[in-house]
């Protein structure tokens, strides 16, 4: 399997050579008929991304494929700013501006999770029964709870809940936030689209359940808590001690 397509509820991978393995799910939700997230899970290269399109059919979809296509395709040693470049330049150039698609990446190198965004698909921390979220969503919202203007809890209700003010392919060029994080023995790392991120709650990671029976528990509580948009996540833990 082309660690790029798109992959359903039950997919993982098992690859473990570069020291980490994955699982991903990918659920189209209870609503929607097309999913239009992607995933990337490459555990040889120690390299993972999801992007989630918008757009609409024709449209998210072609969006999210290019950009996980266009991370795939990178240069082992490449700088991840330069590749998000590259995939916002190829959704521009096949768009115009009409569609576009979040994406968040991360890269493991000795020990250190270095992360890559645009948009508010979200990277984890899971370290000692605690769930930490690491990246900041690019969303109206966002900027709203940053500015003291809305209290944290209410901001999936707010009427622009889902208004991005950043994504790949929107404009001809685009800002990467990043994050380097140092990772510590049991610590896991989770990728996911807001279909999963805004139904997540502090006890859903808890425990010690095997990567894909948390990756499986996950998809199965945002269908039960809401389901009305596309469910994606890609869940990283180290295979051997570093």
């Amino acid at each position: 399997m082309n660690p790029s397509h798109p992959v359903g509820p039950r997919a993982t991978s098992g690859t473990a050579t570069s020291g980490w393995r994955s699982a991903r799910r990918s659920h189209v939700g209870r609503v929607r008929s097309v999913n239009e997230d992607r995933i990337l899970a490459d555990d040889v290269r120690a390299l993972w991304g999801i992007a989630d399109g918008m757009g609409g059919h024709g449209g998210g979809d072609i969006a999210a494929q290019l950009a996980v296509d266009t991370l795939a395709a990178s240069e082992p040693r490449e700088a991840l700013e330069t590749v998000f470049g590259r995939a916002n330049r190829a959704i521009h150039a096949h768009a115009g501006g009409r569609s576009g698609t979040t994406l968040v990446a991360c890269q493991l190198a000795e020990g250190t999770a270095h992360l890559y965004w645009v948009g508010d698909s979200r990277a984890y921390l899971l370290r000692a029964g605690t769930l930490r979220q690491i990246t900041r969503d690019h969303s109206v919202v966002e900027d709203l709870v940053a500015a003291g203007l809305i209290e944290p809890w209410r901001a999936h209700l707010h009427p622009q809940a889902h208004v991005l003010t950043r994504a790949l392919g929107t404009e001809p060029e685009i800002a990467v936030d990043t994050a380097t994080l140092a990772l510590q023995e049991g610590d896991r790392l989770l990728l996911c689209s807001d279909g999963l991120s805004r139904t997540l709650e502090p006890g859903d990671c808890s425990g010690e359940a095997p990567l894909a029976a948390l990756a499986d528990r996950l998809v199965a509580n945002a269908l039960a808590r809401d389901g009305s948009d596309n469910i994606s996540l890609v869940l990283i833990e180290p295979t051997a001690p570093r």
